[in-house]
């Protein structure tokens, strides 16, 4: 059976280069975190195969097919926004803090974390004032000869850099929030809403019939040359930060799905290949209740475009969108790209917006953000978020905090390594009142399965999970925690 599995693996998920597997566990495991922080990715006890003894305690079944059939996709990795304000509150931290932070995110001492956003010039999680890479005064500069990250952008290659020496596979997201505003219609990074859009002969007016469209495509192709000048490469792009989202108060900039297709198929995903870079193009980046979107730019650029990115921020949040469009699109990727993490959000939400998505076919999660100061920033003094906590937070007295967020992303990344590939599962069930079990499986590039349960029952669960390939697994899950059991090769 393991020779099998590992046949199958090899056929339908090519490890990604370079990645080192990890040595195969011959006995079961399991580890938690939990609502209240005693547990936090602690060793606690295994399951034990078949029926085992329940006790007194409240009963669940649950059952996964680790067989071919049960193949659903492969898994990119998990990870968050490398924000400026990540990049300033990590650089406040001595050199050895900082090598003992970045190890404990990127390497398999801690998270293992595998992908990760940036934001291509400023967020409202950056530091006033707002900024792009070719600024140039607001003055036209189609020949792109203001190019220049500036120290904000330096030092956000600079740390992208340092992850990608730690961890082999990361792969790297930008997002832009804003075009320079001389491309923009209002001339404006932030601050107004009237013509907040790229000036590029959509709206009708502007600069010419296409406008700025071919600067525009080539502020990516330099933004990319220069972040991997940096040691920093960029794997994949989208167009525009929620190109749904107009506001004033920090960088944004609205864009029609038919304006985003035509961008794609006729610029940007152009002049990447003109350059030879190899840089993806992901459609949207925007929130579930508008599938069209992406639907229409797959429709008008699927040349360049095979891959969607999600946010969570819709009203009637519903993950079952990305099944839906990977039925209707069945060579789609998709990722959930953003979802921010409040100190006073539920202790399982971060949980939350990750099982979601890996049930719906998502190859990966990226929380918003990865770290800020003891504030929620630095941020910009108007707009945005000003209470988005980091899964880390840097103390003023030099030392940082793992928030319990890092710890709920942690236990679906230390233990779903890039390559491997999530299983059709059943049993997971949420009541009304939001208590219930919900879990994802995985079948790892070792040949080891991974199983995360996540109770939000206020008592003990426990857990029998039948495989199809004939096995039956049993234990306990805690009060309100988050459990990933470890499973032999079979």
């Amino acid at each position: 059976m393991l020779s099998t599995i590992v046949a199958a693996l090899a056929g339908h998920a090519t490890l990604t280069s370079g990645h080192v597997i990890h040595k195969r566990v011959t006995t079961p495991a399991a580890y938690a975190s939990n609502s209240d922080g005693s547990y936090t990715l602690t060793s606690i006890t295994a399951p034990v195969q078949g029926a085992g003894s329940p006790g007194s305690e409240s009963t669940w079944d649950l059952s996964i097919d680790d067989t071919s059939s049960g193949y659903k996709q492969k898994i990119t990795g998990f990870g968050a926004a490398v924000t400026d304000a990540t990049v300033t509150s990590f650089n406040k931290l001595s050199s050895s803090k900082l090598s003992e932070l970045l190890n404990v995110l990127m390497t398999s001492t801690g998270a293992d974390f595998s992908l990760m956003r940036h934001t291509i010039g400023a967020s409202d999680l950056s530091g006033d004032p707002s900024y792009t890479y070719d600024d140039n005064g607001g003055k036209a500069d189609t020949s792109m000869s203001g190019f220049n990250l500036g120290d904000r952008g330096n030092a956000m290659a600079s740390m992208l850099a340092k992850m990608k020496s730690l961890q082999s596979n990361l792969k790297v997201l930008g997002s832009p929030w804003s075009a320079p505003g001389w491309m923009k219609l209002n001339s404006a990074i932030d601050g107004n809403t009237n013509n907040n859009n790229l000036n590029d002969g959509y709206m009708g007016n502007g600069v010419g019939s296409s406008g700025y469209s071919s600067a525009f495509a080539q502020y990516f192709v330099k933004y990319i040359q220069a972040y991997k000048a940096l040691g920093a490469t960029i794997d994949a792009i989208t167009l525009q930060n929620e190109p749904l989202n107009s506001q004033a108060g920090y960088p944004t900039m609205y864009m029609y799905a038919e304006e985003q297709g035509d961008l794609v198929q006729n610029y940007v995903g152009p002049a990447l290949a003109k350059a030879g870079l190899s840089t993806s193009i992901w459609a949207y980046d925007h929130n579930t209740d508008v599938p069209d979107f992406p639907q229409t730019v797959l429709n008008n650029a699927g040349q360049y475009v095979d891959t969607v990115a999600w946010h969570c921020y819709a009203n009637n949040l519903d993950w079952s969108v990305l099944t839906d469009f990977k039925n209707s699109n069945p060579n789609v990727t998709q990722y959930m790209t953003e979802c921010w993490t409040p100190a006073d959000g539920d202790w399982n939400q971060a949980s939350d917006f990750t099982i979601g998505p890996l049930q719906n076919w998502a190859s990966g999660v990226m929380a918003w953000t990865l770290g800020t100061d003891e504030s929620d920033g630095p941020h910009l003094s108007t707009g945005g978020c000003g209470t988005c906590q980091g899964l880390v937070t840097v103390n003023s007295d030099g030392t940082y905090t793992l928030q319990p967020a890092y710890y709920m992303m942690a236990q679906y990344s230390k233990f779903m390594p890039p390559g491997a590939i999530v299983l059709s599962g059943t049993g997971s069930y949420t009541y009304d009142d939001g208590t219930g079990i919900q879990f994802v499986a995985s079948l790892n590039p070792d040949a080891t399965r991974s199983v995360v349960i996540e109770n939000t029952f206020s008592n003990d669960i426990f857990i029998t999970l039948s495989t199809k390939s004939g096995q039956k697994w049993s234990g306990n899950i805690p009060t309100e925690s988050l459990v990933t059991w470890v499973l032999p090769a079979v």
